[in-house]
């Protein structure tokens, strides 16, 4: 499966190496597999800003959501990528892009 991952994280590109593109692949994906109306992922864009607000666009449509998934992706996806190297701050702004 060829498969692109990108990440940035207060406008700073993060490089990832193999286990982190899988692991940010797995977790996000599982979780927006897990939203309701939800299909097979081909194309995935999760953006955090720096209000806080999450936007997900799943195959070039735009996922709505309500409180609770918007505070547990948000809290996820920040825990996992505050230790990466060359997130030198707290998580104002990130966008993860997933293409399989």
């Amino acid at each position: 499966m060829t498969r692109q991952v990108s990440l940035s994280v207060n406008d700073m590109p993060i490089d990832l190496d193999y286990f982190v593109e899988n692991y940010l692949d797995h977790v996000a994906g599982g979780m927006i597999s897990s939203l309701n109306d939800t299909g097979e992922i081909k194309t995935l864009g999760l953006i955090i800003d720096n209000e806080g607000q999450v936007t997900i666009t799943l195959n070039g449509t735009d996922v709505p959501l309500k409180y609770f998934p918007v505070e547990i992706i948000k809290s996820t996806i920040e825990g996992m990528v505050a230790p990466l190297k060359g997130v030198e701050s707290a998580v104002n702004k990130l966008e993860l892009h997933i293409e399989r």
